[in-house]
């Protein structure tokens, strides 16, 4: 699936991962994650998307993104947008589809193979744009879960599919090295994951 010498790019759809990583029971471990895709190529970048609720006080996912930021993650965010549903609910909107395309159509002149983390159908178009460039796309997701996070419309047009629960035992968080009650995020950097701010079926 890989060549030693080709150039690699990671594009990690943060909501989307997190809630397929959630779904099969584990935590992502990004630097295991990082590390595992470096050995299998010249990792040329490695992009992470999400949004974030810029009013709050605190933000639950703000210490990853700024773990990510110090250890060899492009961040890309943006602030969500809150609105309220036909019943009235409050919902918070944050989707990255635009940004996350327009850096893909970038690099793509500039890298050999690109790894797709998520499994939103919208980016089958893109998927097939960057094939017409000669770029190889893998896209990573899942069809263990109930239901599948995986559209089958992207799964088809991808290069290789990479299942991942496939993939856990090389970059879930190991939970038995976490610091007790009162260990923060940078006790162990190396092994974080975050939660997300929004049901990602609510991204829009």
């Amino acid at each position: 699936m890989f060549y030693k010498e080709e150039r690699l790019a990671l594009f990690i759809d943060g909501a989307n991962l997190y809630a397929a990583a959630r779904s099969l029971g584990f935590d992502i471990d990004y630097k295991r994650l990082r590390d595992g895709f470096a050995g299998e190529g010249r990792l040329m970048r490695a992009f992470y998307y999400t949004a974030l609720v810029e009013d709050q006080e605190y933000s639950p996912i703000r210490p990853l993104v700024d773990w990510l930021d110090y250890n060899g993650y492009t961040m890309v965010t943006k602030p969500t947008k809150e609105f309220t549903d036909a019943s009235g609910r409050r919902k918070i909107k944050g989707n990255m589809d635009i940004e996350l395309a327009i850096d893909v159509m970038e690099m793509a002149d500039h890298v050999d193979h690109i790894l797709l983390f998520s499994g939103d159908g919208d980016f089958r178009r893109l998927v097939e744009a960057v094939q017409r460039k000669g770029v190889r796309v893998s896209v990573v997701s899942t069809v263990r879960s109930q239901p599948p996070m995986v559209a089958d419309e992207l799964r088809r047009q991808a290069d290789n599919f990479i299942e991942l629960q496939d993939l856990a035992p090389f970059i879930a968080r190991q939970h038995h090295h976490r610091e007790p009650s009162g260990g923060g995020y940078h006790d162990h950097p190396g092994q974080q994951s975050g939660p997300t701010l929004y049901d990602p079926d609510d991204r829009g």
